[in-house]
């Protein structure tokens, strides 16, 4: 039964005490005055039930929306996270752990749950296995073409250019990218490293198809790529210096800085996701995990900065790079999602669906899945 055809009911039958009260008021009044009271007390039921349809109206119109009090909200007892390897703000909040001091007091655990990739973690996202997450902006766009459940809720201001991007076996013959046609190149599926692949290959005047893709997780790759099974590997890790990141063997035939020159942040961003629930249930307990990630963020910054200029003959640092690490350390390290990121996601949304890696446009702005609000956080 509908929602309208419920509240009918409940109507009529909460009128049948009202009309045997008239009823019996009616007989008990002397003949001369019954009309003018029963006109009156009929007045007052027809007001009666006015104001008892519109507040069933009202309240059936908040639960189909979504909309509950704030006493009726599912109380928050554990924050979930999840973490890719190397996603050097997330880690860095672990390892303090100032995010379990503060939430603590509010009856609120904090757990940490470590997946290989961020395609893996939007899928625990939409699953509900975690609350919250952070990871390349790429495997959103796959997830939301398939229609996965999931909020873009910030992004890191800065992405580090330093990951690999395109490697080769040291003595290969392979020198440019070109030189991939009808080879076998590992990729692991919608991630990151698949759309520099792609624009890459694009840049070069080539089609994914005169090469042959291999998709691979990063773990099953790496051994593969090792054997000669693969004559090319397309992996990035632009968090951290990983010890898994020095293992890679191989040289880079395609850098982050040749394929999208100094705009790797906003065109391959590295974002924070959360659940529908989190982001409408407990806007606090957002803003104040934003915020940690931030603090976080800013010491691994300052403790980097520190690291450089302390071995910087050593290490032959540029004035120009250690003056740009100074400028990083001394602003916020994560800042809301904004036009020029979205715009970047949308482009590669349309490259991919024009090659059919995606089974619809997605746009990137809908409100479901990107929160482009004024997040109150960044005060």
């Amino acid at each position: 039964m509908s929602s309208r055809a419920w509240r009918s009911l409940l109507i009529l039958l909460s009128t049948v005490p009202v009309v045997v009260l008239l009823a019996v008021l009616a007989q008990r009044l002397p003949a001369g005055g019954r009309s003018l009271e029963t006109v009156s007390l009929f007045a007052l039921f027809v007001a009666s039930c006015l104001l008892w349809d519109r507040w069933m109206g009202r309240r059936l119109v908040l639960q189909g929306s979504g909309v509950e009090s704030v006493g009726d909200r599912r109380r928050l007892v554990q924050l979930r996270i999840g973490v890719p390897e190397g996603l050097v703000h997330l880690e860095a909040l672990r390892r303090q752990q100032r995010l379990e001091q503060l939430l603590a007091p509010m009856g609120v655990a904090v757990s940490w749950h470590d997946y290989p990739s961020a395609s893996t973690l939007l899928v625990a996202l939409h699953r509900g296995e975690i609350d919250f997450c952070g990871g390349g902006g790429t495997p959103s766009v796959f997830a939301q073409a398939s229609e996965l459940l999931f909020i873009r809720v910030a992004r890191d201001k800065y992405t580090s250019p330093g990951g690999e991007a395109i490697l080769v076996p040291d003595p290969s013959p392979i020198r440019t990218i070109r030189d991939l046609v009808h080879r076998r190149v590992a990729v692991e599926e919608g991630s990151t490293a698949h759309y520099i692949l792609v624009r890459a290959l694009i840049q070069a005047g080539l089609d994914p198809a005169d090469v042959s893709i291999v998709f691979l997780p990063r773990q099953d790759a790496l051994p593969r790529f090792t054997s000669g099974d693969v004559d090319a590997w397309s992996v990035w890790v632009p968090y951290a210096d990983s010890p898994r990141r020095h293992t890679y063997p191989g040289r880079s035939i395609a850098s982050l800085q040749s394929l999208f020159g100094d705009e790797p942040s906003l065109q391959l961003p590295t974002l924070y996701y959360a659940t529908p629930e989190l982001v409408r249930d407990h806007p606090a307990t957002m803003k104040l995990l934003l915020e940690q990630i931030n603090e976080a963020g800013a010491q691994v910054n300052h403790e980097h900065l520190a690291d450089v200029e302390r071995l910087r003959r050593e290490l032959k640092v540029s004035d120009e790079w250690l003056e740009r690490l100074r400028a990083m350390a001394s602003e916020r390290t994560v800042v809301p999602l904004d036009g020029r990121a979205i715009s970047g996601l949308q482009q590669q949304a349309e490259v991919l669906r024009d090659l059919r890696l995606i089974p619809k446009r997605p746009r990137i702005s809908d409100g479901t899945y990107t929160l482009l609000l004024h997040q109150n956080w960044t005060m």
